[in-house]
C-alpha cells in the first residue's frame, strides 16, 4: 500500500489518516506536501466542524521518513513546519489520536492540535538531538507553551522516550486510555463536541492561541467582535433558551 493520508468525514468530523505501514506511518515527503492543502479544503467544507488526526495500525507516527533528511534535511524540515502551522491553524478543534509511537515530526503534529488522547502504551519522544538537527523555533515554542520549559528540554536535549503516564502528567496529553477503550472514547467527545457551539469553540480556540497581534488593545478587540457574532448569530439567546427548556441547542453560527 503506498504512504499517504486517508480522509473520512462522518457527522461533522474528518478523520485524516497517517498511513505509511512499513515504516511505522512516518511521513514522506509527499505527505508533508500533502496534508496543507488538504486542510485547507477540509476547513473549507461547511459539513466539517473538527478533525482527528490518527495513524493507520497500531502507531500514530514515528517521524519523518529518514532517508528524505539524506536527500535534503531543510527541505523536510521546512515541509513539516508547513504542515504543523496548517494544522495549528486549522479553525474548529483538532484532536490527536494516539497509539504507540509519537516520535519526532508525528510528535511534532500532535502538539499542533488542540488535544491529544493516547492509548496506554503509546511512547513519545522528541528526537532531534539523535540526528543533529536543529529543531524548528515555532515547533520548540509550541512544545514550550504546553509542556513547559523543564520538560521540552528534557525531551529536546536527550531524544528520550516517555510513556503515557509521564506524557499525561507533564501535559504531553489529556487523556490515556485502557486498550480497547480509546476508539470508544474519542467517538463520545466528538459526538459531544459537535453538539456544542462552534463560535465558542472557534473564538476559544483564536483568543487561547494568541493569533492576533499581541497586545490587550487586539485581545480587547477580538472579545468585542466574538461577542457581537454571538448576539448576532442569535446563539446565546438560544443557548439560553434550550437551558430553561431542558432541550439540546439548535446553534446556528456560522449562517448560511
Amino acid at each position: 500500500m503506498e504512504p499517504g493520508l486517508k480522509t473520512h468525514v462522518s457527522d461533522g468530523t474528518a478523520t485524516v489518516t497517517i498511513s505509511n505501514l512499513g515504516k511505522r506511518n512516518a511521513m514522506t515527503v509527499p505527505m508533508w506536501r500533502e496534508l496543507p492543502p488538504l486542510l485547507e479544503r477540509l476547513a473549507g467544507d461547511r459539513g466539517v466542524r473538527q478533525l482527528v488526526l490518527t495513524g493507520a495500525g497500531t502507531t500514530f507516527c514515528a517521524g519523518a521518513d529518514i532517508g528524505a533528511l539524506r536527500e535534503g534535511a531543510g527541505e523536510s524540515q521546512g515541509l513539516a513546519v508547513a504542515a504543523e502551522e496548517a494544522l495549528a491553524a486549522f479553525p474548529g478543534p483538532t484532536l490527536a489520536v494516539i497509539r504507540g509511537y509519537c516520535v519526532g515530526g508525528g510528535c511534532q503534529l500532535a502538539a499542533a492540535c488542540d488535544l491529544r488522547f493516547a492509548e496506554e502504551g503509546a511512547l513519545f519522544g522528541v528526537t532531534p538531538a539523535k540526528l543533529g538537527v536543529a529543531y524548528p523555533a515555532s515547533a520548540t515554542r509550541r512544545l514550550v507553551r504546553l509542556i513547559g520549559p523543564s520538560t521540552a528540554k528534557y525531551l529536546l536535549f536527550s531524544g528520550e522516550l516517555i510513556d503515557g503516564a509521564r506524557a499525561l502528567r507533564t501535559g504531553l496529553v489529556d487523556e490515556v486510555l485502557p486498550e480497547g477503550e480509546l476508539d470508544k472514547r474519542v467517538a463520545d467527545f466528538t459526538a459531544v463536541l459537535a453538539g456544542r457551539s462552534l463560535l465558542t469553540q472557534t473564538a476559544a480556540k483564536e483568543l487561547a492561541d494568541g493569533t492576533w497581534d499581541v497586545s490587550p488593545a487586539d485581545a480587547e478587540e477580538r472579545g468585542a467582535y466574538w461577542a457581537a457574532q454571538a448576539r448576532e448569530s442569535g446563539d446565546t439567546v438560544e443557548g439560553a433558551a434550550a437551558f430553561l427548556e431542558r432541550r439540546a441547542p439548535r446553534f446556528t453560527w456560522p449562517a448560511g
